[in-house]
C-alpha cells in the first residue's frame, strides 16, 4: 500500500515545506483485497482484486473502481517490496475512492 503524504501535511505546513512533502510515498505493509488505489497517470481508482505469486514477483490484479467495472478490462502490476513495505507503481492508495 501506499499513502500519498500531501493534502494531510500541506494542510499542517503550509508554504515552502508543502512543496517538499508533495509527492513522498510511504510504504505500508501488505497489498489486500479490497483495497482502493488511484492511479497517479489519470486520477481514476481501482480496486484491487487479487494478489498472487509468480516464482519471487508478487503480481495485483486490479479493476476500475465504477459502476461498469465488472465489463472492463483489469490491470495487472508488479508490486514493489522494500524494508519498508509493499508499493503499486503508478498507483497511490486511498480508501477515499471518488465513486
Amino acid at each position: 500500500m501506499v499513502v500519498q503524504l500531501t493534502a494531510y501535511f500541506c494542510s499542517l505546513y503550509s508554504g515552502s515545506h508543502c512543496s517538499e512533502i508533495r509527492g513522498r510515498e510511504m510504504a505500508v505493509k501488505t497489498i489486500q483485497l479490497g483495497q482502493v488505489w488511484r492511479k497517479d497517470e489519470n486520477g481514476q481508482d481501482y480496486l484491487v482484486t487479487k494478489v498472487y505469486d509468480e516464482v519471487f514477483t508478487q503480481y495485483a490484479v486490479l479493476r476500475p473502481a465504477e459502476v461498469t467495472a465488472p465489463d472492463a478490462p483489469t490491470v495487472r502490476v508488479k508490486v514493489a517490496k522494500s524494508a519498508a513495505g509493499a508499493v503499486l507503481p503508478g498507483f497511490t492508495f486511498t480508501q477515499e475512492g471518488s465513486f
